[in-house]
């Protein structure tokens, strides 16, 4: 029986570190001859996708580009094929950031504008020529309204959010001192964080930081109804309290934006912050890149890192993580998946570390990769995707099937890219959902019936002596161990489990088998 044990928990062992999973369920190169690049993808209520970005191309898929680069949405089906795009902008240069779709199905988009033309109306003409761009769209991708919010100098939106009341939270920075901008602390950047109602009118706005430069990436309503917003802190002063050197810098507000808390977390090189969520607990995942070798940072393979940071409701720091190789990976989104662990994209240029199947030259180009993580940050699988170009994700989200959605550019047209249009596509890759160990059919020694069921199963040995018989779930968590002696046929009881795909895994004196089954 120890033997029988140990074999166990040396299979999930392996299965823990540094899987592959080579998952890909299809994969869309969009755009024209120019360059074009998805930012932000949600699933819609449909199945479909919806994705945002920005296009510099007038041909191929994209139509009547404004000029220079336009924020470009496209509706996919869920096989991924185009339903609609779209174009939005004016004569100069706009890049959306992110999108969500709306409780009244259609979708709020937000980014930077530098026109004062075309779809653009309210630009607040300076010298820097920026401005948050928020854009209304109903279900088929008209334009319902835009707004243009800012002051004289830069500011560029990352993050937007619909909040519990139909109105929205936007977050960026801010270089202005006027025009919607108030209360900014000095020259460089502030976290500016401004509250819209349903019709994008500003309710208030929060200009966070110190005297150095502060960047919000990524911003969500709370479950209390106030604000979770992450990005980098550069200041020693004025709101920011704790800083390292330049540190993930995130900040709680209450519902009408006041500072309910703020903390650092980093070393003494360069840290920053991309993606905050709630997790499930009350607590938060943060994901960015970190140069450090110090401070909270531990772990780190060589210059920058993904950096994952899982902090209590207060703050306080639970766990960290340093995941990737010899060269610069920077994580640029971050999400908690189902099974209550963690999916994590960005880019990579290395070939060793925490990072396999690298498809380019080392350091000189890069893939988009993905890592699933468990609720203790630890890797369950990776996986790097591309080409022989420069390919990096910019999103990922869990689907509704348990897979994954990812959105970022390719410049590759080899490797996993196919269909790429000519000078860096918007690339969107579907994956599947992960089962933690390949189903096999070897010999057919061993049926399952029902498949699917309700729980309740019968393996069945045909007459093997001695079979033992164990259930995973999709992280490589054994739910049920059973030994039989006899050749009998074995009732398995898991009607008090998630619904969902396990793999029965069986090891016989004629060799292993695993078999798929679907509890419903």
């Amino acid at each position: 029986m120890k033997k029988i044990y140990t074999f166990l928990l040396f299979t999930i062992a392996f299965l823990n570190v540094n899987a592959q999973f080579t998952g890909i369920q299809w994969q869309k190169a969009l755009g024209g001859s120019a360059t074009d690049i998805a930012k932000a993808v949600q699933q819609t209520t449909d199945g479909g996708y919806i994705v945002a970005g920005y296009t510099q191309s007038n041909d191929g898929d994209v139509t009547f580009n404004h000029g220079n680069s336009d924020y470009w949405v496209v509706k996919l089906d869920a096989t991924g094929t185009i339903q609609w795009q779209k174009t939005y902008g004016g004569s100069d240069y706009e890049e959306a950031t992110s999108i969500q779709q709306t409780t009244d199905g259609g979708y709020i988009v937000a980014g930077l504008s530098e026109s004062n033309d075309g779809d653009v109306t309210g630009h607040h003409l300076g010298f820097a020529n920026s401005d948050y761009w928020v854009v209304k769209l109903d279900a088929s991708g008209t334009l319902q309204w835009e707004k243009s919010l800012g002051g004289d100098d830069q500011e560029r939106a990352y993050s937007i959010y619909q909040t519990n009341d139909g109105g929205y939270v936007v977050a960026g920075w801010a270089y202005s001192f006027n025009g919607d901008v108030t209360g900014h602390h000095g020259v460089p950047g502030d976290y500016w964080v401004v509250k819209l109602d349903s019709s994008g009118i500003i309710q208030w706005q929060k200009s966070l930081g110190g005297s150095d430069n502060d960047i919000a990436s990524s911003v969500s309503q709370t479950t209390d109804g106030g604000y979770i917003v992450a990005g980098g802190a550069g200041s020693t002063d004025g709101d920011v309290t704790g800083n390292h050197f330049r540190d993930y810098w995130v900040v709680k507000l209450d519902n009408v934006g006041g500072l309910q808390w703020e903390k650092c977390y980093g070393g003494s090189s360069v840290d920053g912050a991309n993606s905050i969520q709630q997790t499930t607990d009350g607590g938060y995942i943060v994901g960015g890149g970190s140069a450090s070798t110090d401070g909270e940072v531990t772990g780190n393979h060589n210059s920058f890192d993904y950096w994952v940071v899982k902090i209590d409701s207060s703050g306080t720091l639970q766990w960290e993580k340093s995941l990737g190789g010899s060269y610069n990976e920077n994580c640029t989104s971050i999400h908690q998946t189902t099974d209550g662990g963690y999916i994590v994209a960005g880019g990579t240029p290395s070939n060793d570390g925490d990072v396999t199947g690298f498809h380019g030259t080392a350091m000189t180009t890069n893939d988009c990769w993905i890592v699933k993580l468990n609720s203790s940050g630890t890797i369950i699988w990776e996986e790097a995707l591309g080409g022989s170009g420069n390919d990096g994700a910019s999103c990922i989200q869990q689907t509704s099937d348990g897979g994954y959605i990812m959105a970022g550019g390719a410049n590759s047209n080899d490797g996993d890219v196919t269909g790429n249009h000519g000078g860096g596509d918007c690339w969107i890759v579907k994956l599947s959902q992960y089962t933690g160990v390949e189903e096999n059919t070897f010999d057919n020694q061993v049926g399952i019936y029902p498949n699917p069921s309700n729980g309740v199963f019968t393996v069945e040995t045909n007459g093997i002596v001695g079979t033992t018989i164990s259930v995973i779930d999709i992280v490589g968590k054994v739910v049920i161990i059973h030994r039989t002696l006899g050749s009998n046929n074995v009732i398995i009881n898991m009607s008090d489990v998630e619904k969902g795909i396990y793999i029965v895994q069986m090891q016989t004196e004629k060799g292993n088998e695993n078999r798929k089954i679907i509890i419903e």
